[in-house]
């Protein structure tokens, strides 16, 4: 008889507790949003809290000008570079774009007269073309007011990650404490220990893109300084922050290198089309091997899967803390279900 109820008991508990499960996946569905802002957020800090420790225990003789304030002086270097930035690139670009739209109406028959050695571009009529032009500028312009909502919602989106990852810096590790005193004392210290090194691993990971960033960013101004294209510094500074982003920053960036190229001459379009296939192939057979690998210790095809299901899931986003949270998976699985071999198998002799 007790056994009987205490297998009721048992079922009904099952059911009680498959019933609260489901009930929470149906919450975190509905703000699937939210979590995903805070995940985000979250792993940002993770990532940045060596640099902001580095920059606090930075010292000039036995003074320390950032202790305390490292948070602070970063935010106030990363908005004077932007606005440095603004400053000396935006200006130039306004100003020339402003000449470009004066001189369409003139410049694309010249255009036109330049292509007719190409096949088939002798049947382009100027007039229909200067309409084409002139059309996709004003749908351009009613998507932008259509969409402006959602713009809106964006631009709020991250400057709410922007503010959460500074909260989760100044107190993350109280959250994390916290966070840490649902596992059970027999295995927190287990998980505590995986996710300090998952945290050192994600921060070599930034080290290294950082140094994929700045290898990128010299190279392209000092070629585009070569090649004589338009805002050579400007382009050299945007390729190399496009590139926290591994493949897509690139190909952001070749695309837009090869339209300002394409203002002045087809050479120069040829020389960055070259330089960026050049430059690819390297990094991703010479440096990405050296510099990436050796610090995150995630091949090359892990890299990629991670990049396609993060920018599928959250966009640019996505892509850019696949890679974080691919070597947190991986550290996890590392731990809980690889097996390993601690112990060499001994064969046993025949006697």
């Amino acid at each position: 008889m007790t056994e009987r109820k205490s297998q009721e008991h048992d079922y009904r508990g099952d059911i009680l507790f498959a019933f609260v499960l489901a009930a929470a996946c149906y919450v975190a569905w509905l703000v699937r949003d939210v979590l995903v802002l805070l995940y985000v957020s979250a792993l940002f800090a993770v990532v940045l809290r060596p640099l902001v420790r580095a920059t606090g225990h930075v010292h000039i003789g036995r003074w320390q000008p950032f202790h305390g304030k490292a948070i602070l002086a970063l935010l106030l270097a990363a908005a004077g570079a932007l606005t440095a930035f603004g400053f000396l690139a935006i200006p130039p670009v306004l100003h020339d774009l402003e000449q470009l739209s004066a001189q369409a109406p003139d410049k694309v028959p010249q255009i036109l007269s330049k292509l007719k050695n190409i096949p088939f571009a002798d049947r382009l009529d100027p007039d229909a073309l200067i309409e084409k032009i002139q059309g996709s500028f004003g749908q351009a312009a009613a998507y932008m007011l259509v969409s402006a909502k959602s713009w809106a919602g964006r631009v709020a989106d991250v400057i709410t990650g922007f503010v959460l990852t500074l909260y989760f810096i100044l107190e993350g590790s109280d959250a994390y404490r916290w966070s840490l005193s649902f596992v059970p004392a027999a295995r927190r210290d287990r998980l505590d220990a995986t996710l300090q090194r998952a945290g050192v691993r994600m921060g070599k990971w930034l080290l290294g893109q950082a140094s994929l960033m700045l290898i990128l960013g010299v190279t392209s101004t000092i070629v585009f300084l070569c090649l004589h294209i338009r805002y050579a510094y400007a382009l050299g500074v945007v390729t190399g922050l496009l590139n926290i982003v591994p493949i897509l920053g690139a190909a952001v960036s070749l695309i837009l290198a090869l339209l300002v190229a394409a203002l002045d001459s087809w050479g120069r379009v040829l020389g960055v089309a070259i330089f960026f296939a050049v430059y690819l192939q390297i990094e991703n057979s010479y440096l990405i091997p050296r510099i990436m690998r050796t610090r995150v210790d995630l091949p090359a095809l892990a890299i990629l899967v991670a990049l396609l299901f993060g920018f599928a899931l959250e966009g640019v986003a996505g892509a850019l803390v696949a890679i974080p949270t691919a070597v947190l998976v991986a550290v996890l699985l590392d731990e809980y279900l690889v097996q390993k071999d601690d112990e060499p198998q001994v064969s046993k002799s025949a006697s």
